[in-house]
């Protein structure tokens, strides 16, 4: 049962039959730790105490039918530990049936290896068991808790298989679907608790009981600290709900998005599991029903055991995506809504002193040019200024939050505090989202690397809230202060001046090749600079509205409006050509459209790139060109349709947008149309239009806009 470097993980000194060590839930913890020091297993019973009473301070361990299960992962032992003991009287350990006589401590080294967890993930298993629980409760010696123990938990010679669900080669076959001969209905779950010793895995113990009862074929995916195998993309693709049984969030959770969903914590299906199993069923079969958030084309796509690099890089740079869009909707419809009640003075003086008037001030704001164009009302544009503030203070997020969860996607946890520096650092030295992209991966992978030294056991606990932070900020701060500053603020310097070279040649062509940047990674690097010299040309505009620095940031905001309207159009036009999350997600975009987001095409383009992103390029670069022809201007740098009180010419404003918007939706769906592309799954592989599976996009895709 262990290996030779670990002792037995149960002795008979180690376990108490029928006594009282303590009155309440508390003293009985103290007694049990008291056991664990006295049998010699303990380093530290003070940390242990302090370990197992703060995991029990966020849930209560007591389990239906009279089991209590306290735990902790501490510096405090050495080793993976059982100690067990059958009270009498029985104590409360916050079970709904009652109070426990059956009490395992299970104490886990900080660090631990996989294989200790999984002994633990078995013991967990077995207590779910009624024949495991009464050979406890019929046993007269410890020796006879240490056999039944031992024939529950065992070591096998070669890596324990995962305690899941059977794969999806062996699928269960439930009484239900073998007496019918029809194929019974598909779940998928996933269970997590805090620690992942012990809920983990009895949750989805009880999970798979419920299902087999009901009939149903369930495989569950149990993110403990034994490591997980995550479940194949065709179970998940073949599944007609999920259920999430976790009190920590679900790793790489957009593997289901658009899937109908049940959640509770992982306790529930340890009370309840059957009237889940019931819930998830209901789900599956309500259109209606609640479904996992995000898109489908977030989740990774490597198939068999080993992700391809090309997934990985992609899943990464989607991961810190997919945390980041939120501000940008956040913050760029505050904006928006900020120019819309307060004009485009709030972006000057006028709207500094937001900062230090208040509401009661309005007369002193109105008389410094803070003004509502539309209602000439000093209350409006007050409130204007406000929500660009708040509109403002969400979009400085944008580059911290890219690098801070692309690190976080690499190096779980501990990668997330430099990743959020190195982000900070990349606005330091004016390297916008390139610098916040290449922030991210350093830190992710210098805290991953200091993470995998190998370090005494009692510092274990130190290294992710301590040691990884620290040493990864320090790394990488410093490889992109010292090493990377300079090149890159010259890279972006570079871009800009080519782009400054153009300016006057030819109004049409600048205003061609700033659509054609604004689309071609919509946020990304070119779609920076391209706004970055537009809203540096419009701090220094004249005062007449043919300035020509007005024509330019009207090209540009008109030409980043345009992707996401036209493939909002396209759903609506062919909706067949398209997956039904990629329906869904093209009503979000045309809002995000018209208030120039543009970042509202990146779904698309990310799951079919050769296809999207060449076909919304075209569409922008029309839209950039005639809105130079028709001498469009505009003094706002944001708002789209939010802002037409500052646009110069408006019937040309709306000309080109529409045109654009047009060439784009025709371009996309004559793609889809004529040019299929099978999907293989493997990285690199394009969608088809049919089934909307995922890509891998260049890495530009993923990489959003700094506005305002």
């Amino acid at each position: 049962m262990t290996n030779e470097a670990s002792p037995a993980l149960i002795t008979p000194d180690l376990v108490r039959l029928d006594v009282a060590l303590g009155a309440d839930k508390d003293a009985t913890i103290d007694g049990l730790v008291a056991v664990l020091d006295a049998a010699g297993r303990a380093l530290d019973a003070d940390a242990v105490r302090a370990d197992v009473l703060a995991r029990e301070a966020k849930s209560s361990t007591g389990l239906p039918g009279g089991i209590a299960i306290p735990h902790c992962r501490t510096a405090g032992v050495a080793h993976p530990t059982l100690t067990f003991a059958r009270l009498a009287p029985p104590v409360d350990f916050g079970a709904k049936d009652g109070a426990a006589d059956l009490a395992f401590l299970i104490t886990a080294p900080d660090g631990g290896g996989s294989l200790h967890m999984k002994i633990l993930q078995q013991l967990a298993r077995a207590l779910a068991k009624p024949d495991f629980t009464a050979a406890l409760r019929a046993a007269t010696t410890p020796e006879e808790v240490v056999a039944a123990v031992e024939s529950a938990v065992t070591l096998p010679a070669a890596e324990p298989a995962p305690a899941t669900a059977p794969t999806a080669s062996e699928p269960a076959a439930p009484a239900a679907a073998a007496t019918t001969g029809q194929n019974p209905p598909r779940l998928v779950a996933v269970t997590a608790c805090p620690t992942g010793i012990a809920h983990t895995y009895m949750a989805a113990e009880a999970l798979e009981a419920a299902a087999a009862r009901a009939g149903v074929d369930l495989q569950v995916e149990t993110q403990g600290s034994a490591g997980s195998t995550p479940l194949s993309p065709q179970v998940i693709a073949a599944a007609d709900a999920v259920v999430f049984a976790v009190d920590v969030g679900v790793r790489d959770q957009s593997r289901f998005a658009g899937k109908p969903v049940v959640r509770s914590g992982v306790k529930r299906p340890i009370d309840d599991a059957d009237a889940m199993i019931a819930e998830a069923l209901r789900a599956a079969a309500d259109p209606s029903a609640r479904r996992v958030e995000g898109s489908a084309t977030e989740a990774g796509e490597s198939e068999g055991d080993a992700e391809s690099w090309g997934a990985r890089t992609r899943r990464v740079l989607m991961t810190g995506v997919s945390y980041m869009i939120p501000f940008t909707a956040a913050g760029g419809l505050l904006i928006a809504l900020g120019f819309l009640f307060g004009g485009y003075t709030i972006t000057g003086p006028a709207g500094d002193i937001v900062a230090t008037n208040s509401i009661t001030n309005l007369p002193d704001l109105q008389a410094a040019g803070l003004e509502n164009v539309l209602f000439d009302s000093p209350l409006l544009a007050y409130l204007g200024a406000l929500l660009f503030t708040l509109g403002g203070a969400a979009f400085g997020f944008l580059v911290p939050a890219l690098a801070g969860y692309i690190a976080y996607a690499i190096a779980d946890r501990p990668g997330i505090a430099p990743g959020f520096v190195m982000g900070a650092i990349a606005g330091t030295i004016n390297s916008g989202f390139l610098g916040g992209i290449i922030g991210g991966v350093l830190a992710g992978v210098v805290a991953l690397w200091i993470g995998r030294i190998k370090v005494p056991t009692w510092a274990r606990g130190l290294m992710p809230v301590l040691v990884i932070p620290l040493g990864a900020t320090l790394v990488a701060g410093l490889l992109m202060l010292v090493v990377l500053a300079r090149p890159l603020s010259w890279l972006m310097d570079s871009l800009t001046d080519g782009l400054n070279s153009l300016d006057g040649g030819s109004a049409v062509l600048l205003g061609a090749i700033l659509g054609l940047m604004m689309a071609f990674d919509m946020g990304g690097p070119l779609n920076k600079v391209a706004y970055g010299f537009a809203t540096a040309g419009l701090a220094n505009a004249a005062a007449t509205s043919d300035a020509p620095e007005l024509k330019v940031m009207a090209a540009v905001m008109l030409a980043g409006m345009v992707p996401p309207l036209a493939l909002a159009l396209a759903t609506f036009v062919r909706p067949r050509l398209f997956s039904p999350v990629e329906r869904e997600n093209g009503k979000a975009a045309g809002f995000l459209g018209i208030s120039f987001i543009t970042e509202g095409a990146i779904p698309f383009a990310a799951a079919d790139p050769l296809r999207v992103i060449p076909s919304i390029m075209l569409g922008s670069a029309v839209t950039g060109g005639l809105s130079q022809l028709f001498d469009v201007g505009l003094r706002a740098p944001h708002g789209g349709v939010f802002v037409i009180f500052a646009v110069v010419n408006v019937a040309g404003f709306f000309i080109a947008l529409v045109a654009g918007t047009i060439v784009a939706t025709a371009a996309v769906l004559a793609a889809k149309t004529f040019f299929p592309v099978a999907s293989s799954g493997s990285a690199g592989t394009v969608a088809t239009g049919s089934t909307g599976s995922s890509a891998t996009a260049p890495a530009g895709v993923v990489a959003a806009r700094t506005t305002a």
